[in-house]
């Protein structure tokens, strides 16, 4: 992929820009009247506006499924369905969202060198592409169950990583996270926020997410594009994340701003990423190409964004091998985040592993796992009428909630913070063995319970 191309005027940016209401208008495949439904809009990102009928009998759902929860969803058209619908097992993943929070770390040694880095331009490159690289694994179009109230992931024996992630609210979902090595530590609050559209579904990844560099105490927040899950029910499901992500030095000043182009017919511009890192000044330092599903590249630029003679495109990140055929998806990385191999010595029954409905979906069994889900559902209805009956609330045990709030541009949430004792926790179990399949799933044991 050639390097981005400026306007007279204003560069990169502005061209890229003006760009997005051409793709956007060349997305907007609607099927009006089909099958009798209205207003349904079926998009083939490899096909055009002609095969849109034919796409629309495509994708996993039967026919009777499909007609069924068609008529349920249309009335929460324009809603956020986050936490709203109760859904069928045969769209999910044997993995939670806790876990799929962890997927970030598996390139992780991105930071590791951008810890080491003495140039901040090129420190940044490295943390951008650390944060691009999950967008391969963010494709998947099976849905991660959310957790349960108290839930906990766990990760070890990856980079030299310690990574924790706990379900701190249920009405609105949201969740925490903390990782740490000897190069950086990251910490992220996420309240998803959903819209859907009918046919489709907007989500928007309402949160915050830092990362210190721990050689010079640098300070790296980001903030990503949302991302738009394509034929829920009708065609066969795809994934894009159209539109600007930032990451900003906030010690320094300096950020780099990368643009995910949107899929136009037959699948134009997808999966492309073009962007600057600039400096405090806003001067464009360097120029950042690639795609998001294959690899990113960098050159050093002059202030007009153009690449400096005697340079050339260096790639920086590329996709790691994956398995052939695999039925959800998955990366190996994704295998070993759902392994007892990348567990801690004496796991928190709170684990996600040991979820009995994501257990039995692993194993194929999809009418346990749906019992399962169901039981652990009305088990926390049942523990949530017990506190209210008690004038009790729930806190988290591993996060604790802070004053502040950060703004995003698609809503406000309130920040959690990691308090530092699960170090505790861990070091006082490292000698500890236990057989970890063993264990019962249970995340009310840990929560915090207290009068309000």
């Amino acid at each position: 992929m050639g390097s981005p191309k400026k306007n007279e005027k204003k560069g990169f940016i502005a061209a890229m820009t003006s760009g997005f209401s051409m793709f956007g208008s060349a997305m907007s495949r609607s099927v009006n009247g089909l099958l009798a439904y209205e207003g349904v809009e079926v998009i083939n990102p490899e096909g055009g506006k002609e095969d849109a009928e034919e796409e629309a009998q495509r994708g996993r759902w039967k026919d009777e499924e499909r007609d069924s929860y068609w008529k349920m969803m249309q009335k929460y058209i324009g809603s956020d369905i986050t936490s709203m619908v109760t859904l069928p097992v045969i769209i999910f993943e044997p993995m939670t969202m806790l876990q799929k929070m962890a997927e970030l770390m598996e390139y992780s040694y991105l930071l590791d060198q951008a810890d080491e880095c003495e140039d901040p331009y090129l420190r940044l490159v490295y943390a951008s592409s650390w944060a691009i690289s999950v967008y391969f694994a963010y494709q998947r179009t099976w849905k991660p169950f959310n957790p349960i109230l108290g839930e906990t992931y766990e990760m070890a024996n990856h980079g030299g990583i310690s990574f924790l992630s706990e379900q701190v609210s249920h009405h609105p979902p949201m969740s925490a996270g903390h990782a740490e090595n000897e190069h950086f530590t990251y910490d992220v609050t996420s309240k998803l926020k959903t819209k859907l559209l009918g046919n489709s579904v907007d989500v928007y990844p309402v949160g915050r997410t830092r990362v210190t560099l721990k050689k010079d105490g640098v300070v790296l927040d980001l903030v990503p594009p949302l991302t738009k899950v394509h034929n829920l029910i009708f065609g066969r499901t795809w994934v894009d994340s159209p539109g600007e992500m930032v990451m900003t030095n906030l010690t320094t000043g300096d950020k780099v701003v990368l643009y995910f182009q949107p899929c136009g017919w037959f699948g134009s511009g997808r999966y492309e990423v073009d962007g600057y890192v600039y400096s405090a000044e806003e001067e464009p330092k360097i120029m950042m190409t690639g795609k998001w599903n294959e690899k990113i590249s960098y050159q050093p630029c002059d202030t007009e964004g153009e690449p400096l003679p005697g340079t050339e495109l260096k790639e920086v990140w590329h996709v790691a091998d994956v398995p052939k055929n695999d039925k959800f998806q998955y990366t190996h990385f994704a295998h070993k985040i759902n392994s007892f191999d990348t567990a801690p010595p004496k796991l928190l029954a709170s684990d996600s592993r040991l979820r009995p409905d994501r257990y039995a979906l692993e194993q194929g069994d999809l009418s346990k796992a749906g019992a399962e889900k169901h039981s652990l559902e009305e088990r926390q209805r049942a523990e949530k009428r017990t506190r209210e009956t008690k004038g009790q609330k729930f806190t988290p045990r591993w996060f604790d909630l802070t004053e502040e709030i950060t703004s995003t541009p698609w809503g406000d949430i309130e920040i959690y913070q990691y308090n530092g004792k699960y170090n505790e926790h861990r070091d006082a179990a490292a000698s500890s063995e236990v057989n970890l399949k063993s264990i019962e799933f249970n995340p009310w044991q840990y929560g915090n319970v207290s009068t309000e």
